[in-house]
C-alpha cells in the first residue's frame, strides 16, 4: 500500500486576504484540502430568469440507474456513470442514452439492469427503445462517448466498463451492433475504463479513440472498509481508495479508416504509466495550434495535459501549462471537466470539479503562457461541503455568457451518520455568469429541479424539446435519472450551430466556433465527451442576448480549414457542411 502524504500547510494570498489551509487526508484514500467556505460575494441584485423542474417521470424516464448496494464495500460501487444527449436517428430531436451499472451480488436471471436508449417523441415524452435498438447490455458501465467513427452520417457510441468496453456501430436504421471485438477496442483483459473520447489527433479525417483507465481493481486483493488509513473518513470505516490501490495506464487507438483501430499507446507516449488515477477526459485544442490535445482529471493525484506534438506523439505538460494542480500547487481529487469561453476572450477555459473540502477549479486560458486558476476570484469557492462530479458550461439564460452547472453527491453513504454539513444526497449547484469574471451562486433560486437532493454523478446539457432553452440530464445513484426542463423568462435570442465535416471527421469533433455579436466574441468547441463521463447536445448553443443577428460565425475545422458566415439571423439552427460557405481561408 502507498502511504498517504503528510499534511501540507499552505498560504494563499488573494486580494489582500491570506487564507491558511492544509492538504488533509483524514485517513481516507481521497484528497480533501480542509478548506473553508469563502465569504459569499455581495449579491448582484439581479433576478436570475431561469427555473428548472424535473420532468423525468412524466417524460417516461422511470428505470433506476444502479450502482452498487446502499452500503458499499468497494470503490467501484461509488463512481456512478455518464449520460448523453444525442440524435441517433437524425430527426433533429435529441434522444437520451444512460449508462447503467450493477451490484456485486448480481441479479437473478433476466433481471440485471441494462443501459437505456430513449427515443424522443417530439412532444416532451420518450420511449425506451433499448431492446429494439440492440443496446441491451449489463455490467459495470462507466462513461459514454459519441462520435461517427466511420463517417457514415450516424453517430456511434463507445461505452467504458470495469470489464470490457463496448463500441456500438449505428446501423442507420434505428439499430446498433456491438463491434468492439472486431474493431479492436474491446480490451485484451479486464480493466477499469473511465473517461474516454473520440478525437482526430492526426487530422486524417477519421476519429481515433482515447480511453483512460482509473486504477487496477482486483477485489481479491482490495481491503474492506476500515482496513487501513486509506479506508476511513472522519473516523468512519468506508470503502478503500483510490490511494493505496494500483495505478493503471491509458490507451490510444488509431482509426485505420476501415472500421478497425490499432493500439498506438506505446508509440504515441500516452500509454506510459503516469501514477495518476484518471477520471474525466477532454479532447480539445487547448493550446491553440490547431491540433487536438488531451486533458485528464486526476483523482487524488495530479491531472495530465497531453500536448499533441503533431507527429503522432504526445508530451505530458500539465505542470508547465498550469493544469496539473490547483493555484497553490497541490494535488486534488479531480472528477469532471468542462470547456468554455467564460470571459469571452475567444480562448477556451477549463472547469474541473473536485472532492469534498475543496474548491472547484476555473482555469482561465491566458494563451501561450498557459492557464491560471481563477476559481476563488470568480466566486466558486462558496460550497466546499459537496463532492462535485459533472460540470457543464452552458448559457442557460441566453445572455451570451456561459454559466456553470455542477452535479453533487457524496462518495460515502456513511456520512449521514454524522452531525455534519456533509450529506450523501445533495442539491445541484448553478453559478450564474455575471459577465465581469464573477459567478453568482443562484442554486437556491433556480427552481425545484436544482434544489432536489440526490447523489448524482454524470450530467449533460441539451435542448430536448427544441424550445431554445438548454435542459439538463442527470444520473442519480440507484434512482431514476433527472431530466430538468428549463423555463426561461429572459427573452434573449440564440443561435445553434450544427456542423458536418467532409475533409474533417463527419461529427466535426474538435471544430471550434467563434460567434461575434456587437463587437463581442464567444467561442465553443464540439466534443465527444465532457463533464463526468457524459456527452452534451452536439449542436453548439450560443446565447446572443438582444442581438437580432450574429455579425460573424467563424468555424475552425479540425482539418485546418477556416470558414466564416456573416449576418446570420437570430433564433435558428444553422447546419453547416465543411467547405460549403464560400467564405474560406
Amino acid at each position: 500500500m502507498r502511504k498517504a502524504r503528510s499534511p501540507l500547510i499552505g498560504l494563499l494570498v488573494l486580494g489582500g486576504l491570506t487564507i491558511a489551509f492544509r492538504q488533509v487526508h483524514l485517513g481516507q484514500g481521497m484528497i480533501g484540502r480542509g478548506v473553508v467556505a469563502m465569504p459569499r460575494p455581495k449579491p448582484s441584485g439581479r433576478t436570475f430568469p431561469v427555473s428548472f423542474a424535473d420532468v423525468a417521470a412524466s417524460a417516461g424516464l422511470t428505470a433506476p440507474l444502479i450502482c452498487g448496494a446502499e452500503k458499499k464495500k468497494y470503490i467501484v460501487e461509488s463512481m456512478g456513470a455518464g449520460v448523453a444527449f444525442l440524435d441517433y436517428d437524425n430527426d433533429g430531436w435529441q434522444d437520451l442514452f444512460l449508462v447503467n451499472g450493477s451490484r456485486l451480488e448480481g441479479f437473478p436471471g433476466g433481471q440485471a439492469p441494462t443501459n437505456h436508449l430513449y427515443r424522443n417523441h417530439r412532444n416532451g415524452t420518450f420511449t425506451d427503445v433499448t431492446k429494439e435498438a440492440g443496446l441491451v447490455h449489463s455490467g459495470w458501465g462507466q462513461s459514454v462517448s459519441v462520435g461517427d467513427y466511420d463517417n457514415d452520417g450516424f453517430d456511434d457510441l463507445f461505452i467504458t466498463y470495469w470489464g470490457y468496453n463496448v463500441l456500438y456501430h449505428n446501423n442507420g436504421n434505428g439499430t446498433f451492433t456491438d463491434v468492439a471485438g472486431k474493431a479492436g477496442v474491446r480490451g485484451d483483459r479486464v480493466r477499469w475504463g473511465s473517461g474516454a473520447s473520440f478525437l482526430d489527433y492526426d487530422r486524417d479525417g477519421f476519429l481515433d479513440l482515447f480511453v483512460a483507465n482509473y486504477l487496477e481493481l482486483d477485489l481479491r486483493k482490495t481491503p474492506l472498509p476500515g482496513a487501513d488509513l486509506n479506508c476511513s473518513w472522519l473516523g468512519l470505516p468506508v470503502i478503500c481508495g483510490p490511494r493505496g490501490l494500483p495505478f493503471s495506464s491509458n490507451i490510444l487507438y488509431h482509426n485505420n479508416g476501415d472500421g478497425t483501430f490499432t493500439d498506438v499507446s506505446r508509440q504515441s507516449g500516452l500509454g506510459a504509466l503516469k501514477q495518476t488515477y484518471a477520471l474525466g477526459v477532454l479532447a480539445a485544442d487547448l493550446d491553440g495550434d490547431g491540433w487536438q490535445d488531451l486533458y485528464v482529471a486526476g483523482d487524488s493525484t495530479r491531472s495530465l495535459f497531453y500536448r499533441n506534438n503533431r507527429d503522432g506523439t504526445f508530451s505530458e505538460r500539465g505542470i508547465y501549462v498550469g493544469l496539473a494542480y490547483d493555484d497553490s500547487g497541490m494535488e486534488q481529487a479531480g472528477m469532471g471537466l468542462a470547456i468554455g469561453d467564460y470571459d469571452r476572450d475567444g480562448l477556451l477555459d477549463v472547469a474541473k470539479t473536485n472532492f469534498v473540502d475543496d474548491y472547484p477549479n476555473l482555469y482561465r486560458n491566458l494563451g501561450k503562457p498557459g492557464f491560471e486558476d481563477r476559481a476563488l476570484r470568480a466566486g466558486l469557492a462558496v460550497n466546499p461541503q459537496y463532492v462535485l462530479w459533472s460540470v457543464v458550461f452552458a448559457d442557460f439564460d441566453n445572455d451570451g455568457w456561459p454559466d456553470l452547472f455542477m452535479s453533487a453527491g457524496h462518495f460515502f453513504p456513511e456520512v449521514d451518520q454524522l452531525k455534519s454539513v456533509q450529506q450523501f444526497r445533495n442539491p445541484r449547484l448553478l453559478y450564474w455568469n455575471l459577465g465581469n469574471g464573477q459567478f453568482e451562486d443562484v442554486s437556491d433560486r433556480a427552481g425545484p429541479g436544482i434544489l432536489a437532493r440526490h447523489s448524482s454523478r454524470g450530467a449533460a446539457a441539451g435542448d430536448f424539446d427544441n424550445d431554445r432553452n438548454l435542459d439538463l440530464l442527470i444520473m442519480n445513484m440507484n434512482e431514476p435519472p433527472s431530466l430538468l426542463k428549463s423555463q426561461s423568462k429572459s427573452g434573449n435570442n440564440w443561435l445553434k450551430v450544427k456542423l458536418a465535416g467532409t475533409k474533417s471527421n463527419r461529427s466535426a469533433i474538435g471544430a471550434k466556433v467563434k460567434v461575434v455579436t456587437g463587437g463581442q466574441q464567444q467561442a465553443q468547441i464540439v466534443l465527444s465527451q465532457s463533464g463526468y463521463f457524459s456527452h452534451n447536445d452536439s449542436r453548439l448553443h450560443f446565447g446572443i442576448g438582444r442581438s437580432e443577428k450574429a455579425d460573424s460565425i467563424e468555424i475552425a475545422w479540425p482539418s485546418g480549414l477556416v470558414e466564416t458566415l456573416r449576418d446570420a439571423r437570430a433564433n435558428q439552427t444553422l447546419t453547416v457542411t465543411e467547405g460549403s460557405t464560400g467564405a474560406q481561408r
